[in-house]
């Protein structure tokens, strides 16, 4: 798996190897033979943040923006987000990151205004080399997308929303008893974040995941308590309570889809409504569970793939590939993004777990349909539609 950085400017994010690495190694690589096996790398914002982020699979980018809460080396072994992750990259080359605070990223900083939020992705997409791409995110994380969708239609090919919301808990109701709430939430964070007692992070794992096995529960709380210091929790929950990207979603202009649990116990369901009424020609989709996090015992976590997939393909991967890839299957994309990355057949072999024989016979077809005899002619067409970057 290869990363490819940018050259430094003092204006432009760029990809830093192992800058403010923390004490565990600085790349993680999974099994090959895993579907989500991924690299971790470190970049810079502008504002001078290490963020650390990790790409897995291949085919057309997907990048996933930060939600409540993310661990780049954790998520991958937790049972509430490793076969989202395993399945994702199935599809997509999925690019994920920490936010500034969280996991893996720059921990000396506090989460500060919902602005920075953007520093982080533009980082990261500079980074990673993406020209085009499809954007989701997952409860605050949709915000993050609105806006930079919003900021950047040239880039995002597809935007996907679940458990979305325009506006946070005190933009939304201002009344007595709900800044009331707000504030004895924050307390319970300032207060027991950092305990052992796991009773204060209870209060947010049974609004996210209530239909969740004791092993899923478990390791929701665990991950809150390794992801984030309690200053850092609470800087980012009152950071949330003030969202308001309304005016941005009513400037998205690329195919939407937005889902939302019907009896979501985290973010209300008329506010999904919402986000799909503010975006234009937002096509919505009401999912059958009460969690925030879908989990994969659920129907509804099988139904948002197959509405996802649906979505894509329906609005055509072409929008982020060029057309001459569009005849090309998923396993052709596979091996072309492995000649892309500069490997032999018999690495794109052992990479995709399959016999050097059906490497030479896939790039055999991928020669064909691209009208191409020379390799390096291939190379280039192919980084030229972003593929043999990341993943």
């Amino acid at each position: 798996m290869r990363w490819a950085h940018g050259p430094k400017s003092s204006n432009t994010p760029d990809c830093t190897d192992g800058h403010n690495a923390p004490s565990r190694s600085e790349s993680t690589a999974l099994d090959k033979s895993n579907p989500a096996a991924h690299q971790i790398r470190f970049c810079t914002t502008a504002d001078g943040v290490d963020i650390a982020y990790a790409g897995s699979g291949t085919g057309v980018p997907f990048v996933k923006t930060p939600n409540w809460l993310n661990h780049l080396e954790l998520d991958v072994r937790s049972p509430v987000w490793r076969t989202w992750i395993q399945r994702m990259s199935q599809r997509h080359r999925l690019v994920r990151y920490d936010a500034r605070g969280c996991g893996l990223s720059d921990t000396r900083v506090v989460p500060g205004s919902f602005a920075a939020n953007q520093a982080d992705l533009e980082a990261v997409v500079a980074a990673a080399r993406l020209d085009k791409f499809i954007l989701y995110g997952a409860s605050q994380g949709a915000a993050i997308a609105i806006e930079y969708a919003a900021r950047n239609p040239g880039r995002v090919s597809h935007l996907i929303l679940n458990g979305a919301y325009l506006r946070g808990a005190l933009r939304r109701d201002a009344s007595p008893d709900a800044v009331a709430e707000a504030q004895a939430l924050l307390k319970l964070v300032e207060l027991g974040w950092g305990r052992s007692n796991s009773a204060f992070r209870q209060v947010f794992a049974t609004q996210f995941i209530p239909d969740s096995s004791p092993q899923q529960m478990q390791a929701f709380d665990d991950l809150q308590r390794q992801t984030v210091s309690p200053q850092a929790a609470a800087s980012l929950l009152a950071g949330f309570y003030e969202i308001d990207v309304t005016e941005w979603a009513t400037q998205i202009r690329c195919p939407t889809l937005v889902l939302h649990s019907h009896d979501d116990a985290r973010v209300p369901f008329d506010e999904g409504r919402r986000v799909a009424r503010t975006i234009p020609g937002a096509e919505f989709v009401s999912l059958d569970s009460r969690n925030h996090i879908l989990l994969d015992h659920q129907p509804a976590w099988h139904r948002f793939f197959d509405e996802v997939d649906a979505f894509v393909h329906r609005h055509g991967v072409a929008q982020a590939l060029p057309t001459a890839f569009e005849s090309l299957t998923p396993a052709e994309h596979r091996v072309l993004d492995g000649i892309a990355a500069g490997l032999n057949n018999a690495q794109i072999a052992e990479r995709l777990g399959i016999s050097p024989k059906t490497v030479r016979n896939h790039i055999n077809h991928v020669f064909d349909k691209l009208a191409l005899h020379d390799r390096s002619q291939v190379i280039v067409r192919a980084r030229d539609a972003g593929l043999g970057r990341i993943g």
